[in-house]
């Protein structure tokens, strides 16, 4: 049973860079079959898929966070990193990191989330 554990810093100052961390217990991190995706939920608000990384280091982004957003996966440590740049309050919210399984577009493991605040 794979497992995703999110972890960040909680509080981050405006136009400074957010690093979030997804760290994959069980399950295999290197298989074809799954890619890893970081989705978000502001508050009062619906989901939005920030994008995903595949096993072979391809990326998708969300268009109004491509120019903001990276992913890398470090396999030594079966952990994937988001990276945003310039944050503003309107990225606060709960990141959850997701396994997606692209050949059904299903979302099937998710972690427990994690709150990131954007404030001064």
């Amino acid at each position: 049973q794979v497992q995703l554990q999110e972890s960040g810093p909680g509080l981050v100052n405006p136009s400074q860079t957010l690093f979030l961390t997804c760290t994959v217990l069980g399950g295999s991190f290197t298989t074809d079959e799954y890619a890893w995706s970081w989705i978000r939920q502001p508050p009062g608000k619906g989901r939005e898929w920030i994008g995903h990384i595949t096993n072979v280091d391809t990326t998708y982004y969300s268009p109004s966070l491509k120019s903001r957003a990276a992913f890398s996966r470090d396999t030594t440590k079966n952990r994937i990193t988001l990276r945003l740049t310039s944050v503003t309050p309107e990225d606060t919210g709960v990141y959850y990191c997701v396994r997606y399984q692209p050949s059904l577009a299903d979302f099937g493991s998710w972690g427990q989330g994690t709150q990131v605040t954007v404030s001064s």
